[in-house]
């Protein structure tokens, strides 16, 4: 019922900036959240930035200060501006959009590649 679209990935260097975008297609009416997990290689997956449909952030401990999740309603798509950023950074991101009424749903977007060297 709800697909999601990133982009915005690729190749950046120590202290550079990117920025990811995610647009949300389908029965997008009764969605509670939209936000960004990575997954770098040999590690768990892990929230990195979360928007609530009332506006709240949350925020991995590792990024705050250097990413900045924010969304245009109007384009139903969710950004991440990533800042500083360092090479623990590279990793798979992906999209995710949440739907809690008696039971929690995520939706998962394809992902996008982040990598971070020199």
């Amino acid at each position: 019922q709800v697909q999601l679209v990133e982009s915005g990935g690729g190749l950046v260097q120590p202290g550079g900036s990117l920025r990811l975008s995610c647009a949300a297609s389908g029965s997008i009416f009764n969605l509670n959240a939209m936000g960004w997990y990575r997954q770098a290689p040999g590690k768990q997956r892990e929230l990195v930035a979360a928007i609530t449909s009332g506006g709240s952030t949350n925020y991995a401990d590792s990024v705050k200060g250097r990413f900045t999740i924010s969304r245009d309603s109007a384009k139903n798509t969710v950004y991440l501006q990533m800042n500083s950023l360092k090479p623990e950074d590279t990793a798979v991101y992906y999209c995710n959009a949440r739907r809690v009424d008696w039971s929690r749903y995520d939706y998962w977007g394809q992902g996008t590649q982040v990598t971070v060297s020199s």
